[in-house]
This record gives structure tokens, sequence and C-alpha cells, in this order.
């Protein structure tokens, strides 16, 4: 059966005319005299008369029209059947996140959810600066920060702690051989960045020395990992590198907070809320390594 003859057979039955039905399948006049003549030759009947006012259905024609119908029918469910899939669970979203939060926590999240979703593509672009939802840098986006500052839908977690952690090794030999305020111990730093320098001011430590330099916060782990110092990290660090501990007598900044925020245009999105609530989930079980005590 060539099924591409069915719209022209319906058209031409509702219609009552060759041109009229040609216009309702964005079709020419001889396109569908063709594929009727073809239907025709194909079931070995005749489906139209010629009559004063046009076409009219053979008794055939009658026959198959009802058939037919059913069978448009069945084909636009399926059609509306994919489209609905198209809106609820498939296409692009792009999600941001800071590259620690994506290495060490979102991978197998983001897995289990292309798993699950396998119709639903991520861009997923990490930075340490905040791609702007506003400006369409991004569809959704995982952030720790004091406060949202953007026009968009947010989802406010749990706080985010921030403690003084250093390796064991480094705690256990270096720690007794301190001298007043952290005089003698070391600093792993970032530069000239006031808000770091603030944080040791504050700290049970500050004496002790700013002796390195460094941009990338994922170097700060592994160089503290390395027994190079203590430095400044996520409350949740240690439960994937245990051979980091907090440091003694330090006390957690929970200032910032864990927000995964969502362009407010897709709020409606099937696709885009599936991902909001998959990451919430997760980053909740976790809640606890977020927030310390």
């Amino acid at each position: 059966m060539d099924w591409k003859s069915l719209p022209a057979f319906l058209a031409v039955a509702r219609s009552g005319s060759l041109r009229a039905g040609a216009a309702q399948v964005d079709g020419t006049h001889a396109t569908v005299r063709r594929q009727i003549e073809g239907l025709e030759a194909q079931l070995g009947t005749t489906l139209f008369r010629r009559a004063a006012g046009g076409l009219t259905l053979t008794a055939a024609g009658r026959r198959l029209l009802p058939q037919a119908i059913e069978a448009e029918a069945a084909l636009l469910k399926g059609f509306s059947a994919v489209k609905g899939l198209d809106r609820e669970a498939s296409g692009r979203i792009r999600l941001s996140a800071d590259p620690m939060t994506a290495h060490y926590l979102l991978a197998p999240v983001l897995a289990e959810f292309a798993a699950l979703y396998p119709e639903i593509e991520i861009e997923l672009k990490l930075s340490y600066t905040v791609d702007s939802i506003e400006k369409d840098e991004t569809d959704i986006s995982v952030r720790h920060v004091i406060e949202v500052d953007e026009d968009a839908v947010g989802r406010k977690l749990f706080p985010l702690s921030l403690g003084v952690f250093a390796s064991r090794s480094y705690v256990d030999t270096q720690l007794p051989k301190a001298g007043p305020k952290g005089k003698g111990l070391t600093w792993i730093g970032y530069g000239e960045v006031p808000e770091l320098r603030a944080m040791i001011e504050a700290s049970a430590f500050p004496a002790a020395r700013v002796r390195h330099t460094v941009g990338d916060p994922q170097m700060h782990v592994h160089l503290a990992r390395a027994g190079a110092g203590m430095t400044f990290l996520a409350h949740w660090v240690p439960s994937v590198f245990p051979e980091l501990q907090r440091v003694p007598g330090t006390g957690l900044d929970q200032r910032r907070s864990t927000w995964i925020l969502l362009h407010g245009g897709l709020r409606r999105v099937r696709r885009a809320r599936l991902l909001v609530d998959y990451l919430s989930a997760a980053l909740m079980e976790r809640r606890a390594e977020f927030i310390g005590q």
C-alpha cells in the first residue's frame, strides 16, 4: 500500500474535487490525480465517479472511507504521541556547574539520568565563573553562592559549609609544632583575593604563611592531599578524598548555600524539570556532607 495516497483520497472525498483536495494536502491537481489513480490500481476498483457537481464516492469508495478515516486518526494519534515525547522527555538542556562539583558529585548522577532518559541531551559547561541565566548563557545552573542576584526560578537546597582542611599527615606532624595563631603553618592561597584574606584573618591560624598561590580549587585539593599545607574546601570534599581532614580547632563558614537555578522560560518544559528534580534529589541525599557540624 502506498500510504501517501491515503491523504489524497480523504481530501478528495471530503472536498468533492481534485483541485480542492490538492489545496488541502498542499499538493498539485496532477499529483493528487496520480495518487488517486494509483490507489485505484492497487485496489483494483474505482473509488470516485465524476458527476455534474464534482467527484462522488462509488460504493467501493464509501466502504473504504471509514477505514481510511480510522487509519488517519491512528496516524495522527501516533504523531501526537511522538510530539508529546519530544516536549516531555527529549531534546537538549544546558547545564552549568563548577568543575569540583561536576567532577566529583555530578558525573555519576548525570550518567544515571542519561540512562533513564536516553532522548535528553545534556550540554555541560564547567566554569568557576557564574554563567548568566538572564543572558541565556545556560538553562540550569548549580551554584554555591551567598545570594542569587538573577531573575531565575531558584531552588535553595541547603547551606554549603567551607572549612579548613589539610592532609592527616600534615595535621599530625605540623600542627603540634605550630606557634601562636598558627605561626609556622602554611596556607595554600588563591592570590590577591580579599575574601580569602578575610577568612584567614578570622580563622584560628591568622599568623600562618600564605606560601602558595594557586588559582585552581582542584589543585588545592591535590596539594593539600600531598601535605603542602592548609586550604579552604567544601565540607563534602573529604567524603571523596578521605586522606583529608578538617583541621582541629577550626570552624565552618556557612554563608553560602547550594542552589539549583532554572531559566524562567523553561519552568514548564518537562526535560528541564526532570533534570532539576533529579539533581535536587541526588544532592539532598548528600546533605549532611555539605552542611557538616
